[in-house]
């Protein structure tokens, strides 16, 4: 699929709706640093609140974008299996190269019924399937011998972002998954590092909205064994990295860019604008950067 960064890209609003043109601007300047991917309508990008018509733009615009320069994945995760299918459709009709699938959240599914849930999706799916697990969201862990079984028996099944912040837990993915063409991916900026060092293939990242240039500096030292550099990349970033989740992604996210004037300060409901603590703590580490 890909190796490298996927950014996790915000989508901007402006006065209720999205703001189409601030959109195509942040991909034009992911795709000028040469980020690998491009994922839309998914957490950072409130995919939760997205209509199914904002959902087909977002997604018709991306790949008319990146063409054949970055993949385009497509957040269609829900806690109801057969929207999650619905949604995934929309995906590919509108040029998905994935989906990135959530594990449901609210519902609590065992293991089994974790299982059963992404069987499903795969079956009825062509397009190639990611899993996401972010336990600290949907309250359910998806166990690395669950992941292992799911790729054994679903070969559209191509990789998970692992956001446990637990790093044993791609630690055991990628010791049980023997297929090559099955990749693991961080969903923390600030272990992107560490799992790379185990045979992550990259990040899928919150920071590389605001700096893709960093993001694929460190990505690309780690692949090319480059580790003083991919160390350095890391520790510069790392405070900065961190801010951007001192309150619920993607209120920091979204109040960075907007102080280096990309986009308005606007989320929906129930995600509202970050604190005046949170934006002073921003800006003066942007301002330190030369960012703002």
């Amino acid at each position: 699929m890909f190796k490298g960064v996927g950014t996790a890209i915000v989508t901007p609003f402006k006065n209720g709706r999205i703001d189409y043109s601030a959109y195509r601007n942040l991909v034009k300047w992911q795709l000028a640093e040469k980020i690998q991917a491009i994922v839309v309508a998914g957490t950072t990008g409130e995919g939760a609140t997205l209509t199914d018509k904002e959902r087909e733009k977002l997604t018709s615009i991306t790949k008319e974008m990146c063409s054949d320069r970055a993949k385009v994945i497509v957040g269609t995760g829900t806690n109801d299996t057969e929207k999650t299918l619905h949604l995934s459709h929309l995906a590919s009709k509108n040029g998905a190269d994935a989906v990135l699938v959530v594990s449901p959240y609210y519902n609590k599914p065992t293991q089994k019924g974790l299982i059963e849930h992404y069987k499903y999706l795969s079956e009825r799916l062509n397009i190639p399937l990611i899993i996401y697990n972010v336990p600290s969201r949907t309250g359910v862990n998806i166990n690395p011998e669950t992941v292992a079984y799911l790729a054994d028996r679903c070969k559209n099944i191509i990789g998970i972002k692992e956001a446990n912040t637990d790093v044993s837990q791609a630690d055991e993915i990628i010791r049980l998954i023997s297929r090559k063409d099955f990749y693991v991916w961080s969903g923390n900026d600030d272990r992107t590092i560490h799992l790379m060092s185990v045979g992550a293939a990259g990040v899928i990242s919150v920071f590389s909205n605001i700096s893709p240039e960093n993001m694929v500096r460190l990505t690309g030292a780690m692949l090319d064994k480059n580790y003083e550099l991919a160390r350095k990349t890391h520790f510069e970033n790392l405070e900065l990295m961190k801010s951007l989740f001192i309150e619920t992604n993607p209120v920091p996210i979204k109040a960075a860019l907007w102080l280096m004037g990309k986009i308005k300060n606007e989320l929906r409901l129930p995600m509202t604008g970050a604190s005046r603590s949170t934006i002073e703590t921003l800006r003066d580490l942007l301002a330190k950067k030369g960012w703002c």
